[in-house]
């Protein structure tokens, strides 16, 4: 499967390859730092919308910052007290915050393994695409994830085209996201179209 992008989109990372150039920023509390020896090879990808199959507002960043109001919504009520997080979110219009430092380890895998190696959050980059499992993601999202993916994976040589992963791969039977309706091999199509551009 060929991919030939609409337009070259150029995703750059700080000196320090921690944050990326131009993302929206906000800074989320819920991380903390990496073990020592836990060396970056793995991005996890994953699927999102506050509340369910609702795109646009403000609560995946109200969520990911602990500021989520459970009166908000009545599927708040199960979530609001949650502590968790993800490095970046790709929003259906394509354009991209970031929520925690690419060196530290962001709280988005939860109970995860890869590899024989559990604890995914302490080796990965979380990448959330805001969507439902059963809707279609629009065609920007994954020019940009995949761009975004290039540039992590130039940046850590640790993450290989095989270490590019869905939550549900991680997580079997706990979690499903991004769901059936992401095109998977489209998706890593346009990562290999990324990086050999």
């Amino acid at each position: 499967m060929r991919f030939r992008p609409a337009q070259r989109r150029e995703i750059e990372l700080d000196p320090g390859r921690n944050w990326i150039a131009g993302a929206r920023q906000v800074p989320s509390p819920h991380c903390d730092d990496r073990p020592p020896d836990a060396e970056i090879s793995l991005i996890v990808i994953h699927g999102i919308s506050l509340p369910p199959r609702q795109y646009g507002g403000p609560y995946i960043d109200q969520l990911f910052t602990g500021t989520l109001d459970a009166a908000a919504h009545p599927y708040f009520a199960e979530i609001a007290a949650l502590r968790v997080s993800s490095h970046l979110l790709v929003d259906r219009c394509g354009a991209v915050t970031q929520y925690v430092s690419l060196a530290r380890r962001a709280w988005h895998a939860g109970q995860s393994c890869f590899r024989g190696r559990e604890e995914c959050n302490d080796f990965s980059v979380g990448m959330e695409f805001e969507g439902c499992d059963d809707e279609a993601y629009s065609g920007v999202q994954y020019e940009m994830g995949a761009a975004l993916a290039a540039a992590i994976m130039s940046a850590w040589p640790a993450i290989g085209p095989d270490s590019v992963v869905r939550h549900s791969d991680i997580s079997p039977g706990r979690k499903t996201d991004p769901g059936p309706a992401f095109e998977w091999e489209k998706f890593l199509a346009m990562i290999a179209a990324s990086r050999a551009s």
